[in-house]
């Protein structure tokens, strides 16, 4: 008896990508068929078999594999146990039709940092409001995959680079309640979103997501110790909704903000750390 695939697929908020997918398959084969959008695979356990363009190819954890869009490929376990993947699957807004070719000659990278990147990116893709964050992740991706199919593009000189970071640092601290698209930045800044994401994570340490959360975090911090309810004070720091707002609260302060709220004397208001 066949086991069922095990599968969660959906369309995340974010342009560049047409779907996510991640799946549980054992007894499944996958025939010749092909995509219209590029598959950025990841294999977490057990190892998968597949014929690209008349070559046989093997994807297993630790690397990343890349397949070009319209070029056939089918897939299959190579054990028993099957095989447990992740996948996105990127449009060509993300990567030209001209690295097909190259795709097809290379669709196997390895390259741990890529990976990790990727990996992070399907954990900023999990969650309703962390659309910078996977927008940050998916520019470094993508900017990696091109440089493993084409080689590097040198950077920026250093000082270019820092005038660059604190540009976006003022941008980030004009909009850190409304938001603001890593694409809007960099059509404002007429920077690639990937070099803006790179010098400011070299610049000051953390990435762009992650200095905009802190900055909703702060500001968070002063209204709950005000008073106010968490549940408004999530809407007016600019979070998702109550528990996005909580998630990165206690990620951050290591407590819930109700707790935090609570933790002030009564008699008198309390100063945040």
């Amino acid at each position: 008896m066949l086991d069922h695939p095990q599968i969660r697929a959906w369309s995340p908020a974010l342009a560049g990508i047409a779907e996510v997918f991640h799946a549980r398959i054992t007894d499944h084969v996958y025939p010749m068929h092909t995509h219209d959008s590029w598959t950025l695979l990841i294999v977490d356990d057990g190892m998968v078999r597949y014929d690209l363009d008349r070559h046989e190819h093997g994807a297993l954890d630790q690397l990343v594999t890349l397949l070009p869009p319209h070029v056939p490929h089918n897939g299959r376990s190579v054990t028993p146990t099957g095989f447990r993947k992740r996948v996105v699957y990127l449009d060509s807004s993300q990567l030209e039709d001209s690295l097909i070719g190259l795709a097809v000659d290379s669709p196997v990278l390895e390259d741990p940092l890529l990976r990790q990147r990727i990996h992070q990116l399907h954990g900023s893709l999990e969650h309703a409001g962390d659309e910078l964050e996977a927008e940050s992740r998916l520019a470094l991706v993508t900017e990696r995959l091109r440089d493993h199919l084409q080689g590097n593009v040198a950077d920026r000189s250093p000082v270019r680079n820092a005038t660059i970071a604190y540009r976006l640092r003022d941008l980030l601290d004009a909009k850190f309640v409304e938001g603001i698209s890593l694409q809007d930045a960099s059509e404002a800044l007429h920077v690639h979103p990937a070099h803006l994401v790179r010098v400011f994570s070299r610049e000051f340490g953390m990435g762009p997501h992650q200095y905009l959360t802190s900055r909703r975090v702060d500001m968070a911090r002063k209204l709950l110790l005000s008073g106010m309810p968490p549940r408004l004070v999530a809407a007016a720091t600019g979070f998702y909704d109550q528990s996005h707002f909580n998630r990165h609260f206690k990620r951050t302060l290591g407590t819930s903000p109700g707790r935090y709220a609570r933790s002030a004397p009564t008699d008198f208001a309390q100063t945040p750390i």
